[in-house]
């Protein structure tokens, strides 16, 4: 039933969102060189590697020197990017990892290969489920840039703190999967995103 949901409210969100993605991408393009897209390798359900999708937000190949985003003003960010990312509009080409089956609306965040390779046989348990847009750990650490843009040690403290906590709070949904949780979570990402 989940699946049904994800397929209405995905296509509902592309429709409605259009002439949004049409300003996004214009304001993207006249800001800095390179695509409107950015697609990485994420891994989802069964330890399986997908593209995820995002409006571009930062400057072309600039993830390649660090994987962590620390802080809003990280200097690899755009101008344009700064205010997608504070807006969460970045995220919006997800609802096509949606369409296609890659992704639900609800479940936990989908991770670099680099950091589930350090998951324990517990927080494995994340990967038996359909990666999501957003989830409980989302809500949570919705600011969790700027907790790392704080930090003398970012990714250390993304591995050892917020990673561990963020899969915690995953299992929230895991261990109920209900119809009723997942517009449950839906509502307050709505309320927390506006």
């Amino acid at each position: 039933m989940i699946r049904f949901f994800d397929i209405v409210l995905s296509v509902l969100g592309l429709i409605l969102c259009l002439p949004l993605f049409i300003v996004v991408a214009i304001g993207i393009s006249l800001d800095s060189r390179g695509g409107v897209f950015y697609s990485q390798l994420r891994v989802g359900r069964n330890d399986m590697d997908f593209r995820l999708l995002k409006f571009r937000s930062m400057h072309t190949d600039s993830d390649k020197k660090i994987g962590l985003t620390i802080g809003s003003r990280d200097s690899r960010i755009t101008k344009a990017g700064y205010y997608l990312r504070r807006l969460k509009l970045d995220e919006l080409p997800q609802l096509i990892n949606v369409l296609k089956g890659d992704m639900s609306l609800v479940g936990p965040r989908p991770e670099i290969r680099k950091y589930v390779d350090l998951y324990t046989d517990e927080q494995k348990r994340v990967l038996t489920v359909k990666p999501g847009i957003t989830d409980y750990a989302s809500l949570e650490y919705i600011n969790e840039n700027e907790i790392l843009g704080k930090s003398s040690h970012p990714e250390k403290d993304y591995i050892e703190t917020i990673m561990p906590a963020k899969i915690s709070l995953n299992m929230k949904f895991i261990n109920d999967p209900s119809l009723n949780n997942y517009f449950r979570i839906l509502g307050k990402t709505f309320v927390k995103i506006f």
